[in-house]
């Protein structure tokens, strides 16, 4: 066998054990006489020990010799450590080598093999498999599959069963870019992977299957950032004979689950916020509740005296920043500088602060007087030592970029704290959003979302009023999961189609399968899909993903490891009958 224990396990109740290991050389000190070397395995690490009077000198030259990453098997002793380390599990032990095995030599690593490596992402990326043998990555892919078992086990005792759904499908509109695949036996034929396994679900519910999960792969192909990538993972549920209640219930308890035994942290409530108001309060339909500066509407207000820049705008509105007026003009300066930035896009912004005295003094005084900044403190809720920040503009706009700088803001006063969980469920989002280049309809989740109950006739009046019988389930600031109930009747999904702008030819080409199937007994259902990458980084304190994926790709979508995606031959592109058009 190549190890007896791992580099993790050994304690000083072992002193006095002949052992074998097998691992990585960590790194190396020699002192002349004698040699200590770091061997390194997922486990953990264990000290070796080679000295010049106890260790043969062929034995002492190979160990002076080892470098970096090479892939070494001992054997020997385990003894007590002079000088104990009580940051190593095996701190209290070392190992008396009698025994050296090179099994493999390393090249000098592109980057240092620790915790704080000096490996930009791009070369760690090129790199992964060696980036994956530091303990930050090695511990988040570990601290996944802790997520996913647990996700697992108790959808499991809770009567879901786990099916798997194909992944070369029809192109089917979702709301993304279908990635395709050409078929070489159906000539001038594609699949598409799918974006998720949305029809196959609602299909397992005609099929009586009631509860079903999956955790599952999905593709879409649409711009990236770093917590999105083209190909990423869901928890996918569906269930049968149900209501809106029964889904929260369900999916609250899974998520309490998670956040119990993951992190120890016990959560009784998860509010519930309609869309209107996520909107109207915090600027976005995902909002961060673990602190406050909720907006204010300033309207009425603010657009009473000759201030042109608020009296044209759509709306007013701001925010109280917690101890904002010991900001210096410079640093106001610097965050109007952050605001007006193309990721941002405002034009300025007003401020007042809000002095200890109670009085107030503003970027607009000119305008306004005592008790106008009063009001503004009075509507943004600001007390003495606060800063109130104001927007002004198109209301969606304004709304989005006074939402950005809260966020920016929370994180420069401390008020992200990745080890406080506050979820939110977010509901009765529009069903329909109108869009202006195509001047039509688009379903705001996707077409099979029910419209909330008693408002089927509002649809055939005032589509754009209707309320969706969807939810959004948000842990700090981010949507984790997100469903619907479906709509089970095919009428009723005929007249969703064609609101969205379907023919019925269209419609009966796209998911005539569905509609098919509709006409042999649908049940009502419902369902909700966790984003299980997003999920996991924000159990884990974060809320990038890429660590918590093993391969992930770069912001172009490139897997700079493999180099792909990458051309095919002439001989490849024939056999699929395929010919290139590239844009020069």
């Amino acid at each position: 066998m190549y190890r007896s224990h791992n580099c993790g396990e050994l304690r000083a109740s072992h002193i006095n054990t002949e052992v074998t290991l097998a691992g990585w050389v960590q790194k190396s000190r020699n002192k002349g006489f004698i040699v200590w070397v770091d061997l390194r395995d997922r486990y953990g690490i264990t000290q070796l020990v080679f000295d010049e009077e106890r260790t043969p000198k062929e034995m002492m030259k190979r160990a002076e010799d080892l470098g970096r990453e090479f892939v070494i098997q001992v054997k020997g002793k385990v003894i007590e450590r002079a000088s104990k380390n009580p940051n190593l599990s095996t701190g209290d032990i070392e190992i008396l080598v009698s025994e050296l095995t090179i099994l493999n030599e390393s090249k000098l690593p592109p980057f240092t093999i620790e915790d704080e490596t000096d490996g930009g992402e791009e070369l760690r990326m090129k790199y992964r498999y060696l980036d994956i043998r530091r303990n930050p990555v090695k511990e988040s892919l570990m601290f996944r599959h802790k997520v996913t078992q647990e996700v697992r086990n108790y959808l499991s005792n809770d009567g879901f069963i786990e099916v798997e759904t194909p992944y070369l499908i029809k192109s089917t509109p979702e709301g993304a870019r279908d990635f395709v695949v050409p078929s070489r036996m159906n000539e001038g034929q594609f699949y598409a992977l799918p974006q998720s396994p949305q029809t196959f679900k609602q299909l397992l519910m005609v099929g009586g299957m009631d509860k079903y999960f999956q955790i599952v792969k999905c593709f879409r192909d649409e711009d990236l950032r770093a917590d999105r990538q083209p190909e990423f993972t869901q928890i996918d549920c569906e269930m049968a004979f149900i209501d809106q209640e029964d889904i929260l219930n369900a999916f609250e308890g899974l998520t309490r689950h998670l956040l119990k035994e993951v992190n120890g942290v016990e959560i009784e409530k998860f509010p519930r916020m309609l869309y209107d108001d996520a909107m109207r309060l915090y600027g976005n339909d995902k909002p961060d509740i673990r602190f406050g500066m909720e907006f204010g509407e300033l309207n009425d207000v603010a657009q009473h005296k000759d201030f042109g820049v608020f009296n044209n705008a759509e709306l007013v509105v701001g925010i109280a920043v917690p101890g904002g007026n010991s900001y210096t003009r410079k640093e106001i300066d610097k965050l109007i500088d952050w605001i007006k930035r193309p990721q941002v896009g405002a034009l300025g912004m007003v401020y007042a602060r809000c002095n200890d005295d109670g009085s107030f003094k503003s970027s607009v005084d000119k305008f306004y007087d005592q008790d106008d900044l009063a009001k503004w403190a009075e509507v943004t809720g600001a007390k003495p030592g606060d800063l109130v920040c104001v927007l002004s503009g198109e209301k969606n706009k304004v709304r989005a970029q006074l939402s950005a700088l809260r966020m920016e803001l929370a994180e420069r006063l401390g008020l992200r704290d990745p080890k406080t969980f506050a979820p939110l469920w977010v509901m009765d989002f529009p069903l329909l959003e109108w869009d202006e280049d195509t001047e039509r309809y688009h379903a705001m989740h996707h077409p099979f979302t029910s419209p909330k109950p008693g408002q089927l006739e509002l649809l055939k009046t005032n589509p754009g009023e209707v309320k969706a019988n969807a939810y959004d389930l948000v842990l700090n600031g981010n949507e984790i999961g997100g469903g619907s109930i479906r709509i089970h009747d095919k009428e009723i999904q005929a007249l969703m189609f064609d609101y969205l702008g379907f023919t019925p030819e269209e419609a009966k080409a796209q998911f005539g399968f569905l509609m098919d199937a509709f006409q042999y007994g649908a049940p009502p259902h419902g369902g909700l899909a966790f984003g299980l990458d997003r999920l996991v980084a924000i159990l884990g304190g974060q809320e990038t993903i890429r660590d918590f994926i093993a391969f992930p790709k770069n912001n172009n979508g490139r897997d700079v490891m493999i180099d792909a995606p990458a051309p095919i031959d002439d001989d490849q592109l024939t056999e699929l009958s395929l010919k290139l058009n590239l844009k020069s």
